[in-house]
């Protein structure tokens, strides 16, 4: 596909954004979570909000997520209507879960969703995440669940979604999914390895049919300043540099 380029079209700021989003979803796709052309992430224009908007980059729909670039993004306001001329449609309906995070979150920067095997399957556990594992402290502490209702097509559907999400960084859509909010597209990326790793792991304790040792739920507490620690004030940004490169050694044409 030739795609032309939107480097000297938009601001450095949005080229910098798009390049990210772009890189998010070939990471996304390296790692086996997409699912097909389905799911989306998606990033909120800094500018658009001091402008008194909201703006989105979300994915093109049709494309798979290892063929996105940094110029296919389409840019959407908050009813996902194109801001753009681009050839590419979006996916309203998909959107919904986006817009209801993004409007009851101001600071979300990125929301991430994904169908993962792993993912859904512990979505439909009576009992959720299992405190199991390293993986599933950092989860736990910022946990939301909200019950299946079907596909997500209705607005009605967002009100219940944003009571359900409160302050939390980690969703579970019963029997539906996975998703991560995040400051940035780098926190949503990292919130969503080790939400998809707590899963999968999750799956294969459950698998091998013996008592399981849960994790004392003192260890719980203040698991924000534990992140802190252990990635030496950093965050996201501490791994986001390499798996930039991760990235580029996969194919750098995400920049274009």
């Amino acid at each position: 596909m030739h795609i032309p380029s939107l480097r000297e079209v938009v601001s450095a700021e949005e080229w910098a954004l798009r390049c990210d989003l772009a890189a998010c979803y070939r990471l996304v796709a390296a790692y086996g979570w997409s699912d097909l052309v389905f799911t989306h992430i998606s990033a909120k224009l800094p500018d658009s909000v001091t402008a008194g908007e909201h703006q989105f980059l979300i994915n093109p729909y049709g494309l798979m997520f290892d063929e996105i670039t940094a110029s296919s993004l389409v840019k959407v306001d908050m009813a996902c209507n194109k801001l753009h001329d681009s050839p590419f449609p979006v996916n309203p309906a998909g959107f919904v879960i986006h817009s209801a995070v993004h409007e009851a979150r101001p600071e979300a920067g990125c929301v991430l969703h994904t169908h993962t095997r792993a993912g859904v399957g512990v979505s439909a556990q009576k009992a959720g995440i299992l405190p199991i594992s390293q993986q599933s402290t950092f989860v736990l502490s910022s946990l939301a669940y909200h019950d299946y209702e079907g596909v997500a097509l209705r607005d009605e559907e967002k009100a219940r979604l944003q009571a359900d999400l409160g302050k939390a960084n980690y969703l579970v859509l019963r029997n539906h999914g996975l998703l991560t909010v995040g400051r940035t597209i780098a926190d949503a990326f990292l919130s969503m390895y080790t939400f998809e790793n707590t899963c999968r792991i999750q799956i294969d304790a459950l698998a091998g049919g013996s008592e399981l040792t849960q994790v004392d739920p003192k260890i719980l507490n203040g698991m924000a300043d534990v992140m802190r620690v252990a990635t030496a004030g950093q965050g996201a940004q501490l791994a986001w540099p390499a798996l930039l490169r991760k990235v580029e050694r996969l194919d750098p044409g995400y920049r274009t």
